[in-house]
């Protein structure tokens, strides 16, 4: 006698952070139900924000303490990473790297988002302001398929498969960094995922508030549709994206170094050419 099946068995399998849930009805395989590659930017931020924490531990390497949190919602499970750090000093020294005015902030993970995709860019992981713990914190979604640091490309003498998307994308890397004047960018907090699209972490150390770009002759080539986009942000955009988490200094100094590389580009333009310059 056939015995009645009234039950459901749910697998949830992970790789690298990824999930794929499966439902299992009467034995048969169902679709599976969600999948953190289906998910748009909007929906990772709902996530981030409202899941429940169900464990955290050490997030390895750097200096600021990060955690390696899993979250879930009862439907999507998947990492991400919590960081605290908020560090003022009149001066901090650290060798080649002392500076006045020093600042360590979680919340400069969320403004890096935040302008990413003011200006169109797609490769900063979506970061959200949520207290963790009675604590402020920047909760940024775990990065998935990860292949190598950009330290570990530099020691393979590697550009991949398509070395002048490889080289485009570094560029944009070091105009970024200009724009948020970030000191720290390292081999380490600059990651390749396996279809070598480079993704840009661990932004706790920029927006400074110099005015003047640092290194503007490494600044050769730049992205069309991001410049533009660049020429046409405006203080109420900005303002509106980024008020909560960049000071009213900040931002001005963040405008400064834009109207700077609108320039530099403009410059250089009328030099070499378009068709040189912009790709």
């Amino acid at each position: 006698m056939r015995l009645p099946v009234c039950f459901v068995v749910v697998g949830i399998l992970t790789c690298g952070g990824a999930l794929s849930e499966i439902v299992v009805l009467d034995g048969q395989s169902a679709a599976p139900r969600a999948s953190a590659s289906d998910l748009t930017p909007q929906a990772i931020e709902t996530f981030l924000l409202k899941a429940r924490i169900t464990s955290t531990r050490s997030a390895g390497g750097g200096v600021t303490d990060s955690r390696r949190a899993t979250l879930t919602d009862g439907v999507l499970t998947h990492d991400a990473q919590i960081q605290t750090v908020d560090v003022s000093k009149a001066r901090f020294d650290a060798g080649k790297a002392s500076e006045v005015n020093f600042r360590d902030s979680y919340r400069f993970n969320i403004a890096a988002y935040r302008l990413s995709r003011l200006l169109g860019m797609d490769n900063v992981p979506v970061s959200v302001d949520r207290r963790v713990d009675g604590k402020p914190a920047a909760v940024t979604w775990w990065l998935d398929d990860v292949a190598m640091t950009e330290k570990e490309r530099t020691a393979r003498s590697t550009m991949g498969p398509q070395p002048l998307r490889t080289s485009a994308q570094l560029q944009m890397m070091q105009v970024f960094d200009e724009l948020i004047q970030n000191k720290d960018r390292n081999g380490g907090n600059v990651v390749w995922t396996s279809d070598w699209k480079l993704w840009l972490i661990d932004h706790t150390r920029a927006f400074r508030t110099g005015k003047e770009l640092l290194n503007p002759d490494d600044l050769k080539r730049c992205d069309r549709a991001f410049l533009e986009r660049l020429r046409q942000l405006t203080p109420a955009a900005l303002d509106q994206a980024t008020e909560t988490v960049l000071t009213k200094l900040e931002r001005e100094a963040l405008l400064a170094r834009r109207d700077e590389l609108v320039r530099h580009y403009q410059q250089r333009i009328a030099l070499a050419g378009e068709s040189a310059v912009l790709f």
